[in-house]
């Protein structure tokens, strides 16, 4: 790794004692040290581990995936994940759920409660009846997930939620009737019942102030969030540097962890700026462009370091892994033929290189004790048996070999 330009908030340390099988010191001794996970959660969205009926798994880009990334989002949209009462699609999510688990990475559902891709067979019933069954779903569902899924978007895109009036939803009625800050609250509450120990964001597109507000409101009436979720959807064009750090200055004043939940930026032809709702520019073809590519590894690379550098920061999740996927976007980091953009390799070179330990030369001092410092995650020591773990405070640690 490049401790000169990994910020020092993401370094720790820890003391190891290597021993041998009769618990001897193993003394004066060159060893190799390597990196196996990071404890920053570099993700995106992992759709492309659902097997659904009929597809072929695409074995290429799951490895592009794995190679990458350590986080991951499943879609939990009720209207998919449920299109008809009492039958949700419980195996095809725990079975990709567990292959990645399977694979050391960490995941996150999205969303237990929105407005979009809501389950329309609720509409018939009462609002009474709908948070009633809301609040099921949420407990039924973290349940069931719990210690593969403990990480949740609880409650997606709230800012909009009372006054979005595209289409008649469900969860916009009872928003409505109960408000804002109850329905949010109780969702929470719902969630936390379900797995005490688990992370639960709140999520949201508009990073105006009026998200600012409604978190102040949920905070003062007790709301436990774990975590902040902004999203940045940069079709129309990278926010850029001045927009991303006003962004952190504001929402770090609250004091939670912050994640960069759903993340994408074109490598072809930017949508028009007249555009307010990006569901709105549907197009048949939206091709990736060479000049592009070059533009969007530019972006996203600034946009890690940025963000990486901020200590408010605990996970980064692209969207689209793929291009082609939400709105037909050239927003992946692979194409849709799966070539590797620049912007796949310039991110590897970061999480697996510049900020990664691999074959470094360690060497035990005549007690069998060496120190070993790198980014936060875990590590091991060939040919010894034992994890090291480095982690916000100095540690010590004994392995075997």
């Amino acid at each position: 790794m490049n401790f000169a330009t990994t910020p020092s908030h993401r370094i720790g340390e820890c003391l190891v004692k290597v021993i041998d099988k009769n618990g001897n010191p193993v003394s004066d001794k060159d060893m190799v040290l390597n990196q196996k996970s990071h404890e920053f959660l570099f993700g995106c969205g992992a759709f492309d581990f659902l097997d659904f009926p009929g597809m072929q798994p695409n074995g290429d880009r799951r490895d592009k995936w794995l190679a990458l990334m350590n986080y991951g989002t499943l879609p939990f949209y009720w209207g998919r994940y449920e299109p008809e009462e009492g039958h949700p699609n419980y195996e095809m999510l725990k079975d990709a759920a567990d292959r990645l688990v399977a694979n050391n990475v960490t995941l996150k559902g999205h969303p237990l409660c929105w407005h979009t891709v809501c389950a329309d067979w609720l509409l018939k019933y009462s609002d009474e009846v709908i948070m009633d069954k809301q609040l099921a779903r949420i407990n039924r569902d973290v349940t069931a997930f719990k210690g593969t899924i403990d990480i949740w978007d609880v409650i997606n895109e709230v800012v909009i939620m009372p006054i979005f009036d595209k289409y008649d939803n469900a969860v916009t009625r009872i928003c409505n009737k109960y408000g804002r800050v109850t329905l949010v609250k109780e969702v929470f509450a719902a969630a936390r019942a379900a797995n005490p120990d688990g992370t639960f964001l709140i999520n949201d597109f508009n990073t105006s102030p009026q998200y600012e507000k409604l978190i102040e409101e949920l905070l003062d009436a007790g709301v436990e969030i774990s975590a902040i979720g902004i999203q940045s959807h940069q079709h129309q064009g990278y926010w850029g540097e001045a927009k991303l750090r006003d962004v952190l200055k504001r929402f770090s004043r609250f004091g939670l962890p912050i994640h960069f939940t759903e993340n994408t930026l074109i490598s072809g032809e930017i949508m028009p700026a007249y555009i307010e709702d990006l569901n709105d520019w549907q197009v048949d073809e939206w091709p990736t462009t060479e000049e592009g590519e070059l533009r969007q590894e530019k972006e996203w690379e600034e946009m890690y370091r940025i963000l990486f550098a901020d200590p408010n920061i605990k996970a980064i999740t692209g969207w689209d892994f793929a291009d082609g996927a939400w709105l037909n976007a050239p927003s992946g980091l692979i194409t849709k033929d799966n070539r590797c953009k620049p912007v796949y390799n310039k991110l590897l070179s970061l999480v697996k290189g510049e900020w990664w330990t691999k074959d470094e030369v360690i060497h035990t001092n005549s007690d069998g004790i060496v120190n070993i410092k790198g980014t936060k995650g875990t590590y091991g020591i060939d040919g010894a048996e034992g994890i090291i773990k480095i982690g916000s405070e100095p540690s010590n640690v004994t392995v075997t070999i």
